[in-house]
């Protein structure tokens, strides 16, 4: 990756004594077990050893953090303590007099904006579904309506819509959305661009989620946390916040083997080996190693964000050693490595004679979970372009056997940049890929045409609740 002045700086490998071997080991650790990694950086006493991106994932893009986003809203309640417009004691309920309940439970009455941090609320289940149902969209008047069984600080509730009452706080104490807060405090300094930040229907960050920023972006706040709030000689957060914030505030299980069961902090996680993290939803890491001087931010597209804590812990724990260390055959080889990265491609068929037949034809589909009404392809020598119809039409051009990159609203609802593909499985089986590189996810679709009738497997590499594959069925109109 090219340095510019506001890269982290960087240096080799065996200079801030890291074993590229056991860089290595991790690179084919992941690979052995199918985890699918979008991005990998590692930095030690402040500058990058090693830096890779699987193709078509790149340096210069930004990747969706989902609950990553928590630990940077957790970082501007504490800039906000710090500058005296809210504590740690003030009660949820003082901040939206117009929206509570006609009589406050005893349990809603004393939930404060530390069990909000600590995952403390009282709940019972995550929060997250009523807020996205409230009919008239005001997520903080769904939230306080609901009941809270448990004494808050007891009892611990991964909650995101907890996540979202402190943006919704932050906003009424500050005047300030939570991104527009953090612009001159945080991602100014670090010199973060262009973050951007979902919001709820009433235009509040949704706090829990839908911050996306860059890679590197995610190794420079780590660094920041690592350096105990100091950038540049400056102080961006309290280090007295940042001690509290990644300690252990609240039991979240009993230990043993799982790195969600080792406490849980201010949005933050602890983890084994003295480590602590901000994570999201498919993989996505800030891993935070003070007693190696080290920071490892990674974006993924899997399901086994265990494997990939347990990859770090297996091969790059005793990667740190304590002086530097000579250049070695490894050196080369990791360089090479990182540098050639990619997710493979599916390649079958060069072509088929189906293609001239089936060129510029529109089908019709079946009802389907996906709102899919009808489907074209439109084929030339290197290219295919699909488009597909729901309300709108959405328009996505295929690489043949190479990707294409283009914009697009199918991930995320925003737009966002597709790498996209196509081969031909069989003489009569189309498979398509379609990638959201900003995002962890990527669709795979195996049409199989018969005559004038199609059957369109669709299948998701991660998703929530999402079943593995959709079979969607059409004919030509």
């Amino acid at each position: 990756m090219q340095q510019t002045e506001r890269s982290l700086p960087r240096k080799n490998t065996e200079a801030l004594g890291i074993s590229s071997q056991r860089v290595i080991e991790f690179l084919d650790h992941l690979k052995a077990h199918q985890i699918e990694m979008h991005s990998f950086m590692l930095l030690r006493h402040g500058q990058v050893a090693a830096d890779g991106w699987w193709a078509p994932y790149g340096p210069e893009l930004p990747h969706m953090l989902f609950s990553l986003s928590k630990s940077f809203t957790s970082t501007a309640i504490g800039m906000a303590l710090h500058e005296g417009i809210l504590t740690l004691d003030d009660t949820v309920i003082s901040f939206f007099p117009e929206d509570l309940p006609v009589e406050v439970p005893d349990h809603l009455a004393a939930m404060q904006i530390r069990h909000l941090l600590m995952m403390g609320t009282g709940h019972d289940k995550d929060t997250t579904d009523a807020l996205h149902e409230a009919e008239d969209g005001n997520w903080v008047k769904a939230f306080l309506q609901l009941p809270v069984p448990h004494e808050p600080g007891t009892h611990f509730l991964y909650n995101t819509g907890a996540t979202y009452m402190l943006s919704a706080i932050l906003q009424k104490a500050s005047g300030q959305r939570l991104l527009d807060y953090l612009k001159p405090r945080l991602f100014e300094p670090l010199g973060i661009e262009g973050p951007t930040w979902e919001t709820c229907p009433r235009g509040i960050n949704t706090g829990g989620y839908g911050l996306s920023i860059k890679t590197e972006d995610i190794a420079k706040f780590g660094q920041l946390y690592l350096q105990k709030g100091v950038w540049h000689g400056v102080r961006l957060i309290e280090e007295e916040w940042i001690q509290e914030a990644t300690n252990k505030q609240i039991s979240n299980g009993d230990g043993g083997d799982s790195d969600w069961s080792q406490g849980y902090g201010y949005q933050f996680w602890r983890c084994r080996h003295g480590v602590y993290r901000g994570d999201g939803a498919f993989g996505q890491f800030c891993i935070v190693m003070p007693e190696q001087d080290a920071v490892i931010a990674i974006t993924a597209g899997t399901g086994d964000m265990q494997g990939i804590l347990n990859d770090v812990w297996d091969h790059l724990l005793d990667a740190f050693l304590p002086e530097p260390i000579e250049v070695d055959e490894y050196s080369a080889e990791l360089d090479e490595r990182l540098a050639k990265l990619h997710l493979d491609m599916p390649k079958f068929e060069p072509a088929s004679e189906l293609e001239t037949q089936i060129n510029g034809k529109s089908y019709e589909l079946e009802q389907n979970q996906y709102s899919l009404q009808g489907m074209h392809l439109q084929f030339d020598k290197e290219s295919a372009c699909l488009t597909l119809k729901r309300n709108t039409e959405e328009k996505i051009t295929l690489g043949r056997h190479s990707w294409i990159t283009g914009p697009s609203h199918m991930f995320g609802g925003k737009e966002s940049l597709l790498a996209s593909s196509f081969t031909w499985k069989s003489q009569d089986e189309l498979v398509l890929t379609i990638r959201g590189i900003e995002t962890p996810f990527c669709i795979t679709m195996e049409i199989q045409f018969k005559g004038e009738a199609i059957v369109i497997n669709d299948r998701f590499n991660v998703s929530f609740g999402m079943p593995e594959a959709v079979i969607i069925q059409g004919k030509a109109n």
